[in-house]
């Protein structure tokens, strides 16, 4: 958005000044007595220091002198598939076709799926015939793979570790590449030093319905907030296994080991972005290119979501002991989960202590109401971040519809995935496979 983006954040900052001002008067100065909320507010905003970051990034570039390096990569994208909506594989597959740089090789590996009604294999004939065919004509080699389910891990990792590919591209099943995508997401390969690149990603399916919409503005903090931060850094910690780029020989390095993770003596298949991208932050720069867009089908009903929800969150938590553990302390990976949890914490100490504070108890009301302004500013200022892409299925009036009622996103976050964050966490030993579905949950909405 540029100077047109800071310009219509001026009157959220304000807004934001000023509630944090009175917030301050009612809970340091009026009547000389501090209760140490004070600091509380003061770590609360150096908690969210990513927010003014994520406005420094800007997209990779190429110069003359650095595209014949970037023109000669080749590209292997490996497409892990279990229990796809035939058409939203359909769509994947033509969006990797129709690159507007063309890929070398096309890797579909379809992990066991299986008819959720009748139990029988389900092998996307029409599919794989569309991807031999298409392929073939366009001189792209392509495979089609069907394996015995062993997790998703497995399924991106068959043969890759003979592959011969400079950069390999993983791609989820329900998801459609932008034109540009890959030739936006090789770019920051220019830089010897970056090992992994996270693609911007987009729901897909944002009409469907109010939960469809709701994710979509609940994505913004941390596809186009948080890892845009850490990107400036050069630091990015979890690429969405959406989309994302790797040097190949990082990959290739933890073939064999990366498919065998375990907590607790379980298997671990979930958090498969998390670990990639950490391998890959471990020899270098892993960074977010936001012109490299890639759009993803996301839960249209409750029970898929709160599913999905529940294995991120308990995925998460088991990195977030990772990275404690094995992570120096100087590092942006050690910090982010004491971030995390710090958060948490002053989430429970600010409303025990105004509890237990005889004259904050007579400002709850004024509390309570610059807490709310200020909720409502922080959020609209993170949600500015909703008009960075423009989508042709979707008017400049619906994003703004969104935003307006970006407040709500911040609400359900607080009252309702915070508590199911902190159900995840105690149970973060409860990880199975890798998939969230045994029939296809997701379909594309007919045109």
């Amino acid at each position: 958005m540029g100077g047109k983006g800071a310009l219509v954040a001026l009157p959220f900052v304000i807004v934001t000044g000023w509630a944090t001002w009175h917030l301050l008067e009612l809970t340091v100065w009026r009547d000389g007595t501090d209760p140490g909320l004070g600091v509380v507010w003061l770590v609360s905003f150096l908690l969210l220091w990513w927010l003014p970051m994520c406005w420094l990034e800007r997209p990779a570039t190429v110069t003359e002198s650095e595209r014949p390096g970037i023109d000669g990569l080749r590209v292997t994208v490996q497409i892990p598939v279990y229990n796809e909506d035939p058409q939203a594989l359909r769509a994947c597959l033509e969006s990797v076709l129709g690159q507007s740089r063309r890929v070398q090789r096309v890797r579909v590996v379809d992990d066991g799926s299986v008819d959720g009604a009748t139990g029988a294999p389900l092998l996307y004939e029409a599919e794989r015939a569309l991807l031999l065919r298409e392929a073939g004509r366009l001189g792209i080699e392509a495979t089609w793979d069907r394996t015995p389910n062993r997790g998703k891990r497995w399924a991106q990792m068959h043969v890759l570790h003979e592959d011969d590919a400079d950069v390999f591209v993983t791609l989820d099943s329900d998801s459609v590449l932008d034109e540009h995508a890959v030739a936006e997401g090789l770019k920051p390969f220019a830089d010897p030093r970056v090992k992994s690149v996270a693609g911007l990603v987009v729901p897909l399916n944002v009409k469907t319905n109010l939960l469809t919409r709701l994710t979509a503005v609940l994505y913004i903090p941390f596809t186009r907030g948080l890892r845009s931060a850490q990107s400036v850094l050069g630091s990015v910690l979890i690429n969405s296994g959406t989309l994302a780029f790797y040097r190949a020989e990082v990959v290739r390095k933890h073939a064999g080991v990366y498919e065998r993770e375990s907590f607790r003596g379980v298997p671990m298949q979930m958090n498969d972005d998390s670990m990639l991208t950490m391998y890959a932050r471990l020899e270098g720069r892993t960074v977010h290119q936001p012109s490299a867009v890639c759009f993803t089908l996301v839960p249209d009903r409750p029970r898929h979501y709160f599913r999905q929800q529940l294995r991120w969150m308990r995925g998460t938590t088991v990195r977030h002991l990772w990275w404690l553990r094995h992570m120096p302390v100087r590092s942006l990976a050690f910090w982010m989960p004491v971030v995390e949890y710090a958060h948490l914490v002053l989430a429970l100490l600010v409303p025990v202590t105004v509890l237990f504070t005889p004259h904050l108890r007579e400002q709850t009301g004024s509390l309570a109401w610059y807490t709310l302004i200020l909720g409502c500013a922080m959020n609209y200022l993170v949600s500015l971040r909703l008009f960075a892409v423009r989508r042709t299925d979707e008017t400049l009036g619906h994003q703004v519809l969104m935003f307006v009622l970006s407040p709500a996103a911040g609400l359900w976050r607080l009252i309702v995935l915070r508590p199911l964050y902190l159900y995840a966490m105690a149970t973060c030993w409860r990880i199975g496979d890798w998939g969230t579905r045994t029939a296809v949950e997701v379909r594309v909405a007919p045109a």
